[in-house]
């Protein structure tokens, strides 16, 4: 609460500060409590490639109260609106999604074709990955959509995500592999400015800090937003800060990600 009295909002990331895409981190439901009754507005976002809705129904599931936040935005829902406002030109997108229909869902509401044949797609839609795939699964698309010059638009672009039994990797892993052998990706989500700008919109306040886990997208992105930042230990560099939670291993982080370190950092959400 010393943290928190000094900002007017506080937005959080979801994998690896508010659960591990099972069940919430202990301490951090009585914590968004706690912090819901005092003065900061609340917020989340996530590098989610679902709609801000079903994300919400997510945390709440989980056995947070999401009335404690003033809002909630993920680069799905980014995504979702520059396709609705005109931006994006494509109508017919190929998917690649977590679980089979997630797709469709996340279109609701949207004139656009979501297909099956990629060879009749416009570009690729991906937000998300199936649980267990490898990068060398991926070899082969790869090489179609390149010799298609089919643009992936990129709705979650975290490489990895904390999982209750480690890390797997996340969509963006796939689009940066891309990205690399010459294929053109929009990327939505942290660490991107515009998504930050989105959200200060719509929250209003003065003062923001973000917490996360992921040097890369949250706490760079909130410097790039002028934010301050906390960075989590207990999410994606868990392994690291178990071995040695010192100031020589977030050196070391920070060295190999080429970012400014976090204003501050704790174990856990408390």
């Amino acid at each position: 609460m010393d943290i928190a009295s000094q900002y007017d909002a506080i937005v959080f990331d979801q994998w690896g500060v508010l659960h591990n895409g099972t069940s919430a981190y202990l301490g951090a439901v009585a914590a968004i409590n706690a912090l819901g009754a005092a003065a900061p507005k609340l917020g989340v976002l996530s590098n989610s490639g679902k709609r801000a809705a079903p994300n919400a129904d997510r945390i709440a599931a989980m056995g947070f109260d999401v009335d404690h936040f003033d809002h909630v935005m993920t680069s799905g829902e980014a995504l979702w609106r520059d396709i609705k406002q005109g931006v994006i030109p494509q109508q017919r997108f190929f998917p690649i999604e977590r679980s089979q229909g997630d797709a469709v869902a996340w279109a609701d509401g949207l004139d656009i074709d979501i297909t099956r044949d990629v060879r009749k797609a416009q570009a690729i839609l991906l937000m998300g990955l199936p649980d267990g795939v490898k990068m060398s699964d991926y070899l082969a698309p790869l090489k179609g959509w390149l010799s298609r010059k089919q643009p992936v638009f990129c709705s979650n672009p975290d490489r990895k995500s904390p999982r209750a039994g480690g890390h797997v990797i996340s969509p963006g892993a796939l689009a940066f592999a891309y990205h690399d052998v010459g294929g053109e990706v929009a990327f939505y989500g942290k660490p991107h400015r515009p998504i930050f700008r989105t959200i200060e919109a719509a929250m209003g306040a003065g003062r923001y800090l973000m917490v996360g886990d992921s040097l890369e997208h949250d706490i760079a992105g909130a410097h790039t937003a002028g934010w301050d930042s906390l960075l989590i230990e207990g999410g994606l560099y868990a392994d690291d800060f178990a071995a040695d939670s010192s100031d020589a291993t977030l050196d070391r982080l920070v060295a190999t990600q080429g970012c400014k370190p976090p204003t501050f950092r704790m174990k856990e959400v408390r």
